[in-house]
């Protein structure tokens, strides 16, 4: 479904992805299926989106930003593709910001560029991230810092010892720097 209200360029667009009013999508960007795109977003044409992707109100995905399946993007989230910008001076190539599968960003958080948001990943709302985030890392503040561990379902990890526990048992291990699903 595209709202008669959206300015949809791009012909590659998934199955079962909803575009709301004043959206626009240029020409090249893909977007997966069954993606849900709220009103007030813009999408550049060489941003590539998953399947079940949701961009919230306000949202302006630039250049050079990959999202990848199942990735929430909160209101307001702010992406930056230039480190250097200048008014009328576009660099030969953006920096690349890839969103893991899985990941959330919260409402008013700004990436800057040449980051990597990991898998099952969470950005706090309002957090300024200026590095990447590992796999699983639950990341807030200005700058963002790491506060602890989330599962795939977003729920904040306990630690127990050097064995991590979310709140249906599931144990998780820190190996090597990673978190890994033990039992």
């Amino acid at each position: 479904m595209i709202h008669q209200l959206a300015d949809v360029q791009s012909t590659q667009i998934g199955e079962g992805t909803t575009i709301w009013q004043y959206a626009v999508i240029l020409k090249g960007a893909q977007l997966g299926s069954n993606c849900n795109i709220n009103c007030h977003t813009f999408i550049e044409g060489e941003v590539s989106l998953g399947n079940r992707v949701t961009v919230k109100s306000g949202v302006y995905l630039w250049n050079g930003v990959t999202v990848e399946d199942d990735v929430f993007i909160g209101p307001n989230a702010t992406f930056v593709n230039d480190r250097y910008p200048r008014s009328k001076h576009r660099p030969a190539e953006f920096e690349k910001t890839i969103l893991g599968k899985g990941c959330s960003i919260g409402a008013n958080a700004t990436l800057l560029p040449g980051i990597n948001i990991g898998k099952y990943a969470m950005v706090g709302a309002g957090s300024v991230v200026t590095k990447s985030v590992m796999d699983y890392q639950l990341v807030v503040g200005n700058p963002a810092r790491f506060i602890g561990w989330v599962n795939e379902r977003g729920e904040r990890l306990i630690e127990d010892g050097n064995i991590l526990v979310d709140s249906e048992g599931t144990m998780y291990q820190l190996v090597s720097g990673k978190l890994i699903k033990t039992k």
